[in-house]
């Protein structure tokens, strides 16, 4: 409150008639962090042309940049923080979460359409899994003060796109090669 005290001028009375409650100024405040990192997160996201590497720029955003808003990620601290306490900022968050999962989701099934990721890949699940991933390791490297576990989570989490995820391009035999090569040329 001290922080919003001092960038708006105004005292705590001022800000609190502005909105009808601390949980709304706390849900504002929220909306407004993660919307900044999101916009970090999707930074020349549409400059990537292949569904994999835009997941995989995805995920070289969330570890190498850092919301302009101080104080990590928005989604973690505020899941951890309003649990119990403020319905109205769980809420948030929860729509945060599915806002980051839709976004994730529809890379993924794009990719699946265009023939870029595996049939087989669950999109919901794999989003997940890279939200999950991603939030993990920034805790314990904000815990620890080292940016190994988001490096580890990274190059695990390309490894996994690139062998479990993307698709493969289908094998010619070399006889099916050499038969395709006579046909044009005939």
């Amino acid at each position: 409150m001290a922080d919003l005290m001092q960038a708006t001028g105004l005292e705590k009375g001022g800000i609190y008639r502005h909105f009808p409650s601390k949980e709304a100024v706390a849900a504002e405040a929220f909306d407004y962090a993660w919307e900044e990192a999101l916009q970090e997160r999707v930074r020349d996201l549409d400059s990537i042309p292949g569904s994999v590497d835009r997941l995989k720029h995805l995920i070289e955003n969330f570890v190498e940049r850092r919301s302009t808003i101080a104080g990590g990620c928005p989604l973690l601290n505020t899941a951890v923080e309003s649990d119990d306490g403020n319905p109205v900022l769980r809420e948030r968050a929860r729509q945060a979460l599915s806002r980051w999962e839709d976004l994730l989701t529809s890379v993924i099934n794009q990719g699946i359409q265009r023939g870029e990721i595996r049939s087989g890949v669950d999109p919901k699940r794999l989003g997940m899994l890279v939200i999950s991933t991603l939030e993990g390791a920034l805790m314990i490297s904000r815990l620890e003060r080292n940016p190994d576990a988001l490096a580890t989570a990274r190059s695990h989490l390309n490894c996994y796109l690139d062998k479990e995820v993307r698709a493969r391009k289908p094998r010619t035999s070399i006889s099916q090669a050499n038969r395709n090569e006579r046909t044009h040329r005939s």
